[in-house]
């Protein structure tokens, strides 16, 4: 009796485990500068499920992958640029890689091109667009050269052009970003209405009401950005699909042990 009891445990565990997708946050940006190269390929050797990155679009309507509107937190060089005022060749001269480590010296804010071509087969990047819907057609152009427009997922805080962005690429997964709780549940609604297919949350507001809501309209529930396996846990309990986190294989390990 006890040895099946143990089994079915263990079965519970795995189960839920295997409902939930660790996302690694612009990359393993634990250890590596975010959202570089370097930092997407660690997360992939981590055993991360998908990578997140944020784009934004430069003067010469090139799709890059920074987090900032402009270069000043995670650049070295004498000029604080802003990403969309500024060709992207002027921004490429910018070292993205030696403000973390030394040992990082001479990474690149990379295309999002540069990117896509690090996903493995079977792994998704999640994109976050940082700008607006006016990036919309440079992205379909990278997107349907990549060879590997199935592996990418959509997120913005923006309504508008999370809205947008499904609609120029309604076979990709689209979800709209939030860390408010005021009139979350009636956006949900909104979402569900307007064929998204899940909302992206700020883990502190999610809770089992939230859930309850989301199911009602058939939107998976993704949470960020979490690096507490108790946290991580409960929301995988309460059927969070997608975890972001800075430090993904660690995440994982820990919440293996609770």
């Amino acid at each position: 009796m006890k040895y099946q009891i143990t089994i079915l445990i263990i079965f519970f565990v795995m189960n839920i485990s295997a409902q939930n997708k660790f996302i690694a946050h612009r990359g393993a940006s634990g250890q590596a500068p975010e959202n570089t190269v370097v930092s997407a390929n660690l997360a992939w050797e981590l055993g991360a499920d998908a990578v997140e990155c944020d784009i934004y679009l430069t003067k010469d309507n090139r799709v890059m992958v920074i987090h900032d509107k402009n270069t000043k937190r995670t650049c070295s060089g004498k000029k604080n640029l802003e990403i969309k005022d500024s060709p992207s060749m002027l921004l490429r001269d910018l070292d993205a890689g030696v403000w973390k480590d030394e040992k990082y010296k001479g990474e690149k804010i990379p295309f999002l091109s540069e990117l896509i071509e690090t996903v493995p087969e079977g792994k998704k990047l999640v994109v976050e667009i940082k700008c607006g819907s006016e990036v919309l057609p440079a992205l379909k152009r990278v997107l349907e050269k990549s060879g590997k427009q199935e592996q990418i997922v959509f997120i913005a805080f923006g309504w508008n052009t999370i809205l947008d962005t499904k609609q120029a690429f309604p076979t990709n997964k689209c979800y709209w970003l939030s860390a408010l709780k005021t009139g979350l549940k009636k956006r949900i609604k909104q979402a569900a209405e307007k064929g998204l297919d899940g909302i992206d949350l700020h883990n502190k507001i999610i809770d089992k009401e939230i859930m309850e809501v989301a199911k009602a309209n058939n939107l998976e529930v993704l949470a960020w950005t979490v690096d507490d396996p108790k946290e991580a846990k409960r929301l995988t309990e309460l059927g969070v699909t997608g975890i972001t986190t800075n430090r993904p294989k660690w995440l994982k390990t820990e919440m293996a042990k609770l």
